[in-house]
């Protein structure tokens, strides 16, 4: 498989977002299914933002052909200091101003169960997109938060008002396959 870029796959997914298949046939193109990507980072990231102007600038020089996915579960002090997108820089924090807020909005459809695992568990109902900086240009240690913004931040605020907050959150690593 060749080269693959965020930028090839934008047209795609406004395609079939906009398109009655919608993401099962995006999932299943030639170009995303070669990815061989579990499901659910195909849908939040590539899917949901691949036509999205911040994550063009700050994704655009991966090659996605080259990132393995694994499941993994990330200590919480690490989530009080990761940063996201140059693009997106403050926003974390936005949502961390308010935790409150951002998880009683979430009560419909999809996030229907929000509140009730940040009650129950301290933790997210879906997790998080992170991702090895070492894939990033240029190169640098850690990891960066690429798609999960307000999850974070929900969980940022909920830590610092003392409410109940797990040690340890699951959330998706994509790392460099080599």
């Amino acid at each position: 498989m060749g080269s693959v870029k965020l930028a090839d796959l934008a047209g795609l997914a406004l395609s079939w977002r906009e398109n009655a298949n919608g993401f099962e046939g995006f999932r299943t193109s030639a170009i995303v299914s070669s990815l061989r990507w579990p499901a659910d980072v195909v849908e939040q990231f590539l899917y949901d933002h691949a036509d999205n102007g911040a994550f063009l600038r700050d994704y655009e020089n991966i090659d996605l052909s080259t990132v393995r996915w694994e499941f993994t579960a990330v200590p919480v002090e690490e989530f009080m200091v990761i940063s996201t997108g140059a693009s997106d820089g403050d926003c974390i924090e936005e949502y961390a101003a308010d935790p409150d807020h951002w998880v009683r909005v979430r009560n419909r459809g999809i996030h229907m169960g929000v509140a009730e695992c940040w009650e129950t568990h301290g933790t997210w109902k879906r997790w998080p997109i992170l991702i090895d900086r070492t894939l990033l240009d240029p190169p640098e240690p850690g990891l960066q938060l690429l798609e999960g913004r307000t999850r974070v931040g929900v969980m940022r605020g909920r830590r610092r008002q003392g409410a109940f907050v797990a040690e340890r959150h699951l959330a998706w690593v994509g790392r460099p396959s080599s």
